[in-house]
């Protein structure tokens, strides 16, 4: 299996390290892992792509480049320069540093690149590590994801719908903010919501006098109710959440054309 990984945290990301481990082990010995990730972070940036300029890429080392840009640009980068003469089977977004569930998901740039994967026809996992007191303070803090990642991806890759339409499946996958040991398994859930956790701004003036304004987050480990990603993590479960570019409220349209769509005489 030819699989290429990237993510949103950087080239030199821990967490990167933890997904090529892990890569290399489902691609196994006559497998290819390869790597485009970042040149700098990009948490936050999402689906953007550098449309208007353009992105250079320099290759650090056999089957490993960095490019100035965002994950789904070395998504890009990747299937349609680095890897053009035999494309990837797989794409994996990962490991991120903190968890991409619940509303996270609409910011992250991890879910971005397993996105542009999926949006290119190829199938894709976004990994990313929930973060909390029992799990930030190990010497590993990406245990959980290093230990029980390759099992959680071979289950998907063997059991998970994979299907082959325009806006096709990939899936979004969040570790548990605990240790390897105390991971109870897997469990399927919706995209959650977490009320009190929406970004806002906080002002700062520099020492020069100029006003900056900072991006702030909320708490993380606010629970959102049964079925949900968050909440799975945080009862100890890896979530699991199919996903798809298509962002139309389905539920709304039928009510939608009801109210709107006026029949000719």
């Amino acid at each position: 299996m030819r699989i290429l990984i990237t993510n949103d945290d950087g080239i030199n990301a821990p967490g990167l390290a933890t997904l090529h481990a892990i890569a290399s082990e489902i691609a196994g010995p006559g497998g290819e892992v390869w790597t485009v990730a970042p040149a700098f972070e990009q948490s936050g940036v999402g689906h953007c792509i550098s449309y208007t300029h353009p992105t250079m890429i320099a290759r650090l080392g056999p089957r490993r480049y960095a490019a100035e840009g965002s994950p789904a640009d070395c998504v890009l980068a990747g299937l349609h320069d680095v890897m053009k003469e035999a494309g990837p089977d797989l794409v994996l977004s990962g490991v991120n540093r903190g968890n991409n569930a619940a509303e996270n998901v609409m910011y992250s740039g991890t879910v971005g690149g397993a996105m542009e994967a999926a949006l290119q026809g190829i199938p894709a996992i976004a990994l990313s590590q929930f973060f909390g007191p029992d799990n930030s303070e190990l010497d590993d803090p990406f245990e959980a994801a290093a230990r029980h990642g390759a099992a959680t991806i071979r289950r998907l890759l063997d059991h998970a719908l994979w299907d082959a339409t325009d806006y096709r499946l990939f899936y979004n996958v969040n570790f548990p903010p605990v240790p390897a040991s105390e991971v109870k398994g897997i469990a399927v859930a919706t995209q959650g919501f977490r009320r009190k956790a929406r970004f806002g701004i906080e002002a700062q003036i520099s020492p020069a006098g100029r006003r900056f304004l900072w991006v702030k987050g909320g708490p993380q480990h606010e629970r959102t109710g049964p079925g949900t990603d968050a909440e799975a993590n945080l009862d100890g479960h890896i979530s699991v959440t199919p996903m798809r570019a298509d962002l139309t409220a389905h539920d709304a349209i039928d009510a939608l054309r009801d109210r709107l769509e006026v029949p000719r005489p």
